[in-house]
């Protein structure tokens, strides 16, 4: 992810990347000969710069993140921004304690041309308002998946809720906004691992909305698909966009209810839209730029989403008193 940051930067005519640090420096090398390879951490956050990208395990996410701050530097944030909420909580302590720096979160499938294209159909009020989704976001694992640094619960906390399905709870509150009420499930159903492969939700949001979640990591073909449902028509993203495109296209299907006579019940027109590009790490770096340069508000990714995002899923753990008392559990300090 640093990787993918730093190239972004590269291109962005406004932004010059100054120095990377990497646990394996010649894969950052190789990536960048120009630019400096530090030796630590305290290096950079310490160094004459305006802002640091953190893209680390979660383990190292809220130290990293606090010290920049505390330094006076700006700061980008891959998600999730900690293995715990008081990880969170420490994060939002050294933002108050520098108003005057920007504090951004990775959500970057916010920016995905199909996500995008819901929301503006969403907003026209064209079909109505919302009555419920349903998300379902999965990876198949893979050879060597048990021994991935994404499966030891010390580095990261916990496990594909946390990793990938928190993407699609920050989805969630972008189109609905905060939700009170939690039921859920969540296991361990197949890998030899500490973390779960499986969480299932019901979520309730402030208006009485129901979103459904599934995040998986038994899903043996990758698979992103949101499902919004309104009052007087629907709407489907499918696909993610990815490098290795294993999510498949990303398209989006709209669609009118229909009810007159001479139509199939239950088989309305679609439309469906294609995306060929994923503009979602430029745009994503290049509002924080923005942010930074021009002083704007941080409007996606900010602190508070990320710590609603955050709090969504331990209400997921926590909902499931049975796995909370499992070897699975989330890691706590």
């Amino acid at each position: 992810m640093g990787i993918t940051r730093a190239r972004e930067l590269v291109k962005h005519p406004g932004a010059e990347l100054v120095c990377g640090f990497d646990p394996v420096p010649d894969q950052f090398a190789a990536a960048f000969p120009k630019v400096d390879i530090a030796d630590s951490v305290e290096h950079i956050v310490n160094a004459e710069i305006d802002a640091v990208f953190v893209c680390t395990p979660n383990r190292f996410t809220p130290g990293a993140v606090v010290a920049a701050l505390d330094a006076g530097k700006h700061v980008f944030c891959e998600k999730p921004p900690g293995r715990t909420l008081q990880d969170i909580h420490d994060i939002l302590a050294a933002e108050q304690r520098n108003p005057g720096l920007k504090l951004k979160f990775g959500f970057n499938h916010r920016y995905h041309g199909g996500i995008q294209e819901a929301k503006r159909i969403i907003d026209t009020g064209r079909l109505g308002k919302i009555l419920w989704m349903r998300g379902i976001y999965g990876k198949s694992g893979g050879k060597g998946f048990e021994s991935e640094w994404r499966n030891n619960k010390e580095l990261v906390g916990a496990g594909i809720l946390l990793d990938q399905g928190i993407h699609m709870l920050d989805l969630f509150r972008f189109f609905c906004g905060d939700f009170v009420e939690v039921k859920s499930m969540v296991t361990t159903a197949h890998w030899d691992i500490n973390v779960e492969d499986n969480a299932f939700a019901l979520l309730r949001d402030t208006h009485g909305r129901i979103a459904m979640l599934h995040s998986s990591s038994t899903q043996w073909k990758h698979r992103f698909n949101l499902d919004i449902y309104m009052s007087e028509g629907y709407l489907t993203v499918n696909g993610i966009l990815s490098s290795t495109r294993s999510y498949g296209d990303e398209t989006i299907s709209v669609a009118r209810k229909q009810f007159d006579e001479g139509f199939a019940q239950g088989k309305p027109r679609e439309e469906i839209i294609y995306f060929d590009v994923d503009p979602s790490w430029e745009l994503e770096v290049g509002e924080f730029i923005d942010n930074v340069v021009n002083d704007t508000p941080v409007l996606m990714g900010n602190s508070e989403q990320a710590m609603k995002a955050m709090e969504l899923v331990f209400a997921i753990y926590h909902n499931d008193q049975q796995f909370m008392a499992s070897p699975s559990a989330p890691w706590q300090p």
